[in-house]
Formats: structure tokens, C-alpha cells, sequence
């Protein structure tokens, strides 16, 4: 049941919750499927547990806490590896009910802590590579800063080879039932851990690698989150498609985003969209970005190698979720993609330039050419978007990475 704790190893229990009430993660990502926060506790002769819940949930994660103190045992420590307020949230209020709970972070952790919270508990605080004995129990902590904040680490059960992960290796939605990736519809939570990772996580793909690089030759047998679900069947699973997502390597399919007020720029990008099918090029994902959410668009920009970029002008600069598009892929330093670039305009131009000048920041390999109707595309422009297509799928399927920056 899941208003249970559901244990993952011996002594090890999940005492996370399911939350289907918030809308929009950290007040921007749509959570049409939900989301889980993910809690652990460590029934040792020192209890632990690892990072707590939204505070709005509190109440189910005391309830199942207090399911495994019936013993009469307290909780002796909670080791922070995210003070994001979706995991430390209910740090204050978890201290009021367990006065003497040692709080376990590195020297930045702390320091959220009191900003955050004003907390004045008893701190320990860890270096990369320290060590806490729980009894049969012995955690090693791991510092992953930029993971996605400062403070972020990871720690790792040295008896059970269990790697509390933090927000790394975590995803949108909710736990139905299960909570292991061989219960789970894995290639739904796939998807939900790549849109996480491309909204949240991305523009800090390379610290990402220096993380995954002070992992290697660690032995890891399960790997437990503070989002989505838990790695048991194939830990390597994940970590695999972690190291392929921060190192940007991509599928070979495309991506077109659009902005059009009246249809002209749609056309366009159907245009181009057709031509690509008909070379070759079977996935395809067409954005209107009206209608899209950034979410969703930065996870299919973030898998395929293709973007094609296309704006209407409007009031003489680009459409403004379009700009706010690019202003994203700006910060999140895309690189190693084939771009494409179109446009159109009335009486004043300035959404192609301002597409090209993104363009010249970041060189990706740029797929020619570049078009830009004025009012509606004529047969010459049409001709052109054909040639942008099949120009996007020729580089699209050669091997290796396009230019980066």
C-alpha cells in the first residue's frame, strides 16, 4: 500500500508521497501525470532518514514514519542531499517532532538551511568522501555541486550498494502502485525523466559529468531518487541515459517550432516538415508554439538532432514565446544540433535576424537556407523550405556530432 512504508532492501524503507494536487512544478513545468517526492529511512541502531517531503504533505510522511518507530527509537539523523524546498520542506516542523535529529549536509547545505528556515539544529557537516556509521550501516557521502543547486550531493549505502541519488536520475510523475522500475511503465517514466531532466537539469550537463565521473568504479545496485522511480533491475539503465543526455548526444529525428499568428509561417514549416519525410527522416515532431508548452518542447529539442527554428515578426522583434525559446536554449548552451531558421514578415522584418544572431552565438552545424516571406510564402519560398528540408535531413543522418560551441 502505498500510505505504507515499502521497503527496498533490508532495514532500507521508501516513505515517499504522491502529490496530484500541484499544477505546475516550481511554478513553470506542467504536471499533467503528477509528481512523487521521495523519501527513505534507515532502520539502523542509529535511524536516518534522507531528505523529507513537501511540506504541504507532512502529515502522510510522519504517519509512515512513525509506522517504523514503534519501537520506541527516534530519528537520530536526516542527511540533506537537496534543501530545494520540495524535499526540505518539512525540515522544520519533522524537528519539532524529533527535537534531537542531527541534521547531516556539507557547508552549503547549512547555509540553505538557515536562509531557508533559520534553523538552529545541531548540523554535522560532511565532506566529499566522509563517512557515517549507523551500526550495520555505513553512508558515504558524495558532493555534486551545480546538480542542479550548490549544495546537491549524493549518498551512498555502503552495505547494500544503494545510491540516494537526490534530484539526479529523478522524473516527473507519480508512483501508481509501483515503485521500482520493473513495476513501473518505464518507457513512460523514460520520457518523464528526460522532459525533468531538459527543463531543470540541462544547462548543467557538464557538471553532470564530473558527477558521473566521481561514480565511476562504484558499485551500485540500486539507485534511489527523491522524484520518480527506483533503480533496481538495471541501475545502469539510467546512468546510461544520463551520460547520454549531459553529454547532448541525440537520436536522429527533428524538431520544428513555429510561431504563426495567420498561417503563413505554418505553412512554411509544413513545407519543410514534408520534405524532411521524404527524405528519409520518419520522426518528426511539429511545435506550434502557441499551443506547446516549453516542457514539452525542450525535452523533444533535448532527444533529436534537428531544429528548425521559424517565427512571424511581431512588432518588429520575434514572437514572444518564440524569443523566450531561445533565450532558453541560449542558457542552456545547446550544441552539437543541425539548425535550420525561417520566418516571415508584413512591413517589418526582425524575427529572422534575431533567429540568425541566436544562431551565430552557438555554432551548430546551420542548415541552408535561410528563408524569410514576406506576407504570404510565395512558390520560390515554398521551393526554398523544400530545400531547407532536404538539406536538415542529409546532415540529420550523417555520423558523428555536428560542430559545437
Amino acid at each position: 500500500m502505498m500510505n505504507k512504508p515499502i521497503p527496498i532492501a533490508k532495514d532500507i524503507y521508501w516513505i515517499g508521497v504522491n502529490d496530484l494536487e500541484t499544477h505546475l512544478f516550481e511554478a513553470i513545468w506542467p504536471l499533467p501525470q503528477g509528481i512523487c517526492y521521495n523519501s527513505y529511512l534507515i532502520d539502523d541502531e542509529k535511524v536516518a532518514l534522507v531528505d523529507t517531503v513537501k511540506r504541504g504533505f507532512f502529515p502522510q510522511f510522519l504517519e509512515k514514519i512513525k509506522e517504523l518507530m514503534k519501537n520506541g527509537k527516534t530519528v537520530d539523523y536526516l542527511i540533506v542531499n537537496h534543501m530545494e524546498p520540495d524535499h526540505s520542506g518539512s525540515m522544520r516542523v519533522l524537528r519539532e517532532v524529533f527535537p534531537k535529529m542531527k541534521i547531516v549536509g556539507n557547508k552549503k547545505t547549512i547555509d540553505f538551511a538557515k536562509g531557508f528556515y533559520g534553523d538552529d539544529a545541531p548540523f554535522q557537516v560532511v565532506k566529499d568522501g566522509d563517512t557515517l556509521k549507523l551500526g550495520k550501516h555505513t553512508l558515504k557521502f558524495f558532493l555534486t555541486p551545480m546538480v542542479h543547486w550548490p549544495e546537491t550531493m549524493m549518498t551512498y549505502d555502503v552495505s547494500n550498494k544503494i545510491l540516494f541519488s537526490g534530484d539526479a536520475f529523478g522524473g516527473f510523475g507519480t508512483l501508481n502502485g509501483g515503485i521500482f522500475d520493473d513495476e513501473v511503465d518505464l518507457s513512460f517514466f523514460k520520457n518523464e525523466i528526460l522532459r525533468y531532466y531538459s527543463n531543470i537539469v540541462a544547462k548543467y550537463s557538464p557538471m553532470v559529468q564530473k558527477a558521473l565521473g566521481k561514480l565511476k568504479g562504484l558499485e551500485v545496485k540500486l539507485i534511489a531518487a527523491t522524484h520518480g522511480p527506483i533503480f533496481r533491475k538495471d541501475p545502469s539503465y539510467i546512468i546510461n541515459l544520463y551520460d547520454m543526455w549531459s553529454r547532448q548526444e541525440t537520436e536522429k529525428g527533428a524538431v520544428i517550432v513555429y510561431a504563426s499568428m495567420y498561417g503563413n509561417t505554418q505553412v512554411m514549416a509544413e513545407a519543410i516538415a514534408r520534405s524532411m519525410a521524404r527524405e528519409g527522416i520518419d520522426i518528426i515532431r511539429l511545435h506550434n508554439i502557441s499551443k506547446s508548452h516549453l516542457s514539452f518542447i525542450l525535452t523533444d529539442i533535448w532527444r533529436f538532432k534537428g531544429i528548425v527554428l521559424g517565427s512571424c515578426t511581431y512588432n518588429t522583434k520575434l514572437f514572444t514565446p518564440m524569443d523566450t525559446l531561445v533565450r532558453t536554449l541560449d542558457n542552456d548552451k545547446l550544441t552539437g544540433r543541425v539548425l535550420g531558421i525561417f520566418g516571415s514578415y508584413s512591413w517589418s522584418g526582425g524575427a529572422v535576424k534575431a533567429l540568425q544572431e541566436y544562431a551565430d552565438k552557438c555554432p551548430n552545424h546551420h542548415a541552408e537556407p535561410v528563408i524569410e516571406a514576406k506576407y504570404a510564402p510565395t512558390d520560390e519560398d515554398r521551393e526554398k523550405c523544400v530545400e531547407l528540408g532536404r538539406n536538415m535531413a542529409k546532415e540529420i543522418v550523417k555520423e558523428g556530432p555536428a560542430k559545437e560551441c
